[in-house]
């Protein structure tokens, strides 16, 4: 066995790794070493780039989507989470009216009955209260009626009893005061007259003593009369009277009762039929709407168009969204299906943040699709998102982009929503200008610098920058064609004094040290 498979065998995988990264540090020192050894002469080795003179063409590149320009979105209305038992399949040519997903009834159908059952107890409840509510008119009518006569009864008592009652029995009182009186008068005539024939013995003395009661009785009657007279004038007069009004007042006070609890319970009777027809409604309503729940699990086409699965076209962004599929559980208001209304398509991308301000409205644009090699799609910027894109910050708080859609021309019938595309915005073209590549520049003070490399020297220079392409940046001053540009930051060796720089001279001067907090051009085109 060799020494190389024996440490092959007790090395793992990761052992491995360590060691080869042992071996490129060794390596790169002994380099290091060597270069620093050397001096200002290694400066001739380091790797640099020509600044050129020519046409730039500036642009911005994005992944994206296809997707058509008017569509119609197909969701689910019921209300919770029902499940698939239907599905028609993916890109059939469908007409209006045809049926699309078939969600389950039979959760709705169950509470269909039990409501069903609520709307018919609630209707019996409220026939119910419209009887009693006729029946409480009825009764306060017949109610009002009666105390309303009974009040006139009593009033129509108080005059019976001035005008008649009372006239006759005082006209009663007074012949019998009279009849009374005659009497009295005959039987004392009577009784004087039988006291002579007493006194001549025509009498007996009997005969005597029943003239004297019949005198005395005929007194008695004729007092008795006058009282009478006087009783009925001072007394029963004013009492029955009083009672007479008392009763009119009675019964107007009964009519007043009666009139306020006929309304009381008028009212009532209505509060309670409005109730019950509130009740009702609901429930009625609640029917209604479980009817028009069942209805919608029947999702039907509006429009003739290519079924699309909204799956599809978003794509799965979470990374754990299942492809639309019968059994799925799926919510109320999750898009389903997408109908296109148009053969007009349109490419949707997402553009960082950091050449959002290249892009406006109206760019022209080219876009290639993955599934139709060989073309080139034209088109133009038609909207450009206001915010940043949810679902991507939802991922990435840190990652903005920002959804833009470019509008094809014409009417491509090869294309399909959901096809996988690149965008290329073209931003600006130059026809002459210096340009080099990004990496080339640096920030130092948080200005633009280029490393020169030129007599073996390397120097630090500030430049103004344009627009960017993510590969090459625009020079606007600060650099000529021809000059040699650093790709990078010279290392802090290579900024040593050397036999070029003159006495006395600063190792700084003439060259560069890697600038502390140094990093890649930023700014307006200069973004990654």
């Amino acid at each position: 066995m060799t020494i190389r498979k024996s440490i092959g065998k007790r090395l793992p995988w990761w052992g491995w790794g360590l060691l080869a990264g042992m071996l490129v540090l060794l390596v790169g020192g002994v380099i290091v070493w060597k270069w620093t050894r050397t001096g200002g002469g290694a400066a001739a080795n380091l790797l640099t780039f020509t600044v050129e003179r020519g046409p730039l063409t500036i642009s911005v590149a994005e992944s994206g989507t296809i997707r058509a320009r008017e569509q119609v979105i197909i969701k689910s209305e019921v209300e919770g989470q029902t499940t698939i038992i239907y599905l028609i399949e993916e890109g059939k040519l469908v007409k209006e009216g045809e049926l699309l997903v078939e969600l389950d009834a039979s959760t709705l159908q169950d509470n269909r009955i039990d409501q069903l059952i609520q709307v018919q107890n609630a209707e019996a409840a409220l026939i119910g209260a419209e009887e009693t509510l006729a029946v409480a008119k009825s009764q306060a009518e017949s109610d009002i009626a009666k105390a309303k006569l009974d009040y006139r009864f009593a009033q129509e008592d108080v005059t019976q009893y001035q005008e008649g009652e009372y006239k006759n029995q005082l006209m009663e009182a007074r012949s019998n005061i009279t009849l009374a009186k005659e009497e009295l008068e005959r039987a004392t005539e009577k009784y004087k007259w039988s006291e002579t024939l007493f006194a001549e013995k025509y009498i007996s003395q009997t005969e005597l003593e029943a003239d004297r009661l019949t005198k005395n009785r005929a007194e008695l009657n004729h007092e008795l009369a006058v009282a009478n007279l006087n009783l009925l004038e001072n007394f029963t007069y004013k009492r029955t009277l009083d009672q007479l009004q008392s009763d009119v007042e009675q019964a107007r006070m009964a009519l007043d009762r009666v009139n306020r609890k006929a309304q009381a319970d008028i009212k009532q009777a209505e509060a309670d039929l409005k109730a019950k027809q509130m009740e009702y409604d609901q429930q009625k309503g609640k029917l209604d709407k479980i009817d028009q729940q069942i209805e919608k699990t029947k999702i039907r086409a509006p429009i003739d168009g290519m079924v699309i699965y909204a799956t599809s076209a978003k794509g799965n962004w979470r990374g754990n969204q299942e492809p639309l599929d019968e059994g799925q559980v799926v919510r109320e208001r999750e898009e389903l299906i997408y109908l296109p209304t148009a053969d007009a398509m349109m490419a949707e991308i997402k553009v960082h943040e950091s050449n959002l301000d290249k892009v406006r409205l109206g760019l022209p644009a080219t876009v290639t699709v993955d599934a139709v090699p060989g073309r080139t799609f034209r088109g133009e910027v038609a909207s450009i998102a206001p915010l940043p894109d949810a679902q991507s910050m939802f991922l990435n708080p840190d990652l903005k982009v920002y959804t833009t859609l470019i509008h094809l021309e014409g009417n491509e019938r090869g294309l399909r929503t959901g096809m996988s595309c690149r965008a290329e915005i073209l931003v600006e073209h130059f026809t002459d200008v210096v340009y080099v590549p990004m990496h080339c520049v640096l920030r130092i003070d948080n200005q633009p610098h280029v490393h020169i490399y030129k007599n073996g020297q390397v120097d630090a220079r500030p430049v103004k920058i344009g627009l960017n392409n993510n590969r090459m940046v625009q020079i606007v001053s600060g650099l000529e064609a021809g000059e040699q540009v650093l790709h990078g930051p010279p290392l802090a060796a290579a900024a040593a004094p050397s036999a070029a720089t003159p006495p006395g001279g600063d190792a700084g001067e003439g060259r560069s040290r890697p600038p502390r907090g140094a990093a890649s051009a930023g700014g307006r085109g200069g973004g990654p």
